[in-house]
Order: C-alpha cells, then sequence, then structure tokens
C-alpha cells in the first residue's frame, strides 16, 4: 500500500490541481470530493484506512486547498478539471464521495459516464429542493434578483465568524467540544488568497444551475440506480434533514445512517464514517448475495 502523496497536475487551461493519493492502482478508485470551504484535507482521517482497500483520489476543487483558481469558476469548470485528473490517473470504475459544493462536480461526472460509477456515497449533499432550509431564502432570492444587495445577503458565509460556524454550527456543545483544533482558521487564510473570494461569490452564483439539473439528476438516480451509502449529519443548519428522505425515495435501497454530527461530518465521527465506507465498498465490489 501506498502512503498518501501530495501531487499536482496542469491542466489543459493552464492552472495546476492539487490532490492526494493513496493505496494500489489496481484496488477499487474511490474519488472523494470535498464541500466549502475545506479541501482534500477534509479526508485527512480517512484516507490511510480507505488506502487499505482502495485506491483514494482526493483533490483539492479548483480555488481551494493548494489547486490554483480557475479564470472563470463554476462547477462545470470544476467537473472538467476533476475529469481530467480522473484520465491523467486511467481511471476508469470509480465510486464518488459527494459532500456539500462536492456533490454538483461528483453528480456532473457521474451523469457524464454513468456506466463507470461503482456507488455513491452520499454526505451532506443537496440534489433536491427539500435540502434548502430557511437559510437558502436570502441565496434563492439573489438567484431570481442577481443585485448587489442581494449577493451581499446571499454572501454572510464569506467571514471568519461564518466559516467557523461550518463546522460548529447546530452542534451540542459535547459533539463540538471533541473537533480537533480550529481547522476554519486554515480555511479561513485560504480564502483570504488571491482569486479565492471571487471564486467563492462565483459558486454561490452558479449554485442556482445546480439547483436547476434536480430534475435531471432525480431521473438519472432513479434510472441508473447506483449502490449508495448516506452519512449525514443531522444537526447541520444549511443542508435540511427532509433531503435524506428525497435521497431514499430515488435510491430506495440506499443504506443510510444518520449520526450526531453536523456539516462537517468527519470531524465528529471519522471512525465510524471510515468503518461504514469500507464496509460499502467490500460489499459492493463483491457483487449482490445470490439467494438460493
Amino acid at each position: 500500500m501506498s502512503l498518501p502523496a501530495q501531487r499536482r497536475m496542469r491542466l489543459s487551461g493552464g492552472t495546476e490541481l492539487a490532490y492526494v493519493t493513496a493505496g494500489d492502482p489496481s484496488n477499487p478508485a474511490l474519488l472523494l470530493l470535498h464541500g466549502f470551504p475545506s479541501s482534500s484535507r477534509t479526508f485527512r482521517d480517512l484516507i490511510p484506512g480507505l488506502a487499505r482497500l482502495a485506491y483514494v483520489v482526493a483533490p483539492d476543487l479548483p480555488g481551494y486547498g493548494q489547486s490554483d483558481v480557475l479564470p472563470s469558476a463554476s462547477f462545470t469548470a470544476f467537473a472538467g478539471a476533476t475529469a481530467e485528473l480522473l484520465d491523467h490517473l486511467a481511471i476508469e470504475r470509480r465510486f464518488i464521495y459527494l459532500h456539500d459544493s462536492g456533490a454538483p462536480v461528483g453528480l456532473q461526472i457521474a451523469m457524464h459516464v454513468p456506466e463507470l460509477v461503482s456507488g455513491l456515497i452520499i454526505q451532506n449533499a443537496n440534489a433536491h429542493r427539500t435540502g434548502f432550509g430557511p437559510l437558502w431564502d436570502a441565496t434563492i432570492k439573489f438567484w431570481s434578483e442577481p443585485t448587489k444587495e442581494n449577493e451581499a445577503a446571499a454572501t454572510p458565509h464569506l467571514t471568519f465568524e461564518f466559516t467557523r460556524e461550518q463546522y460548529t454550527g447546530g452542534l451540542p456543545e459535547d459533539v463540538a467540544a471533541t473537533i480537533r483544533g480550529e481547522p476554519w482558521v486554515e480555511d479561513w487564510r485560504v480564502m483570504n488568497l488571491p482569486g479565492r473570494m471571487e471564486t467563492q461569490h462565483a459558486i454561490i452564483a452558479d449554485y442556482k444551475n445546480h439547483a436547476a439539473r434536480f430534475d435531471a439528476i432525480a431521473g438519472y438516480l432513479k434510472k441508473w440506480q447506483p449502490p449508495a451509502l448516506m452519512l449525514w449529519g443531522r444537526h447541520d443548519p444549511w443542508f435540511d434533514i427532509a433531503e435524506t428522505l428525497s435521497w431514499m425515495q430515488d435510491l430506495p435501497r440506499m443504506e443510510a445512517h444518520i449520526f450526531d454530527g453536523g456539516h462537517f461530518l468527519l470531524e465528529t465521527h471519522a471512525e465510524p464514517a471510515l468503518s461504514l465506507m469500507m464496509e460499502f465498498i467490500k460489499r459492493t465490489q463483491e457483487g449482490p448475495t445470490q439467494l438460493p
């Protein structure tokens, strides 16, 4: 088994994408897609364990972590960059981990080549309007009326306080106390590098286009029925727990686990999440049990 390695590749547009790989490339591939405002660092406690049975690929999406910003940021552009990485690594079949803003990226990749999807791992990720709780009201208004005033109201997350809230918001105090260190400090530092805030403004506007694809996503899920595992933090203020039922309606055979965690579930529940992911990958690779 190879140790986690930090790598970089130059994309066709000239910018560079940072990514982590670990494990044997002959094993099933697992693409880990992080959310706002983090990076592949989100998966730091999972990667060594996952690498025992999977070839792990965890990019920093463009404008996050150590990856360069793109000249024009959008989820489609992020998906294109990630697809270039998969081609560069000669990855065909793959499991895809969907979290937050990584979900629009991973779903575009999955829908482009559905026959190559081994399975989906869904963690606090929206693909239905049921995920839009009250905290989305200002953003939805901005999408329909894109004024400067409405944009300001839709982007309170671009502050240090809100960056911290992504980790601690909604969590019971005893659960929040298990977060090691202050990971939001590094996120905030990176967000203030050149071009990063512009990327975030572009992405919050482009999320409207992700929402416009919800019907197409539902069609993909219902038709292809990819094997799926859900890991959900129930205290997430931004991704309503009602979203879990919508996923289960589209994927009635999905295995679902609801944790006493928040938006960044892996900061507090990495150990059980790792165990469930490893069991899911093993079981899916072995195929369905044959009844006598």
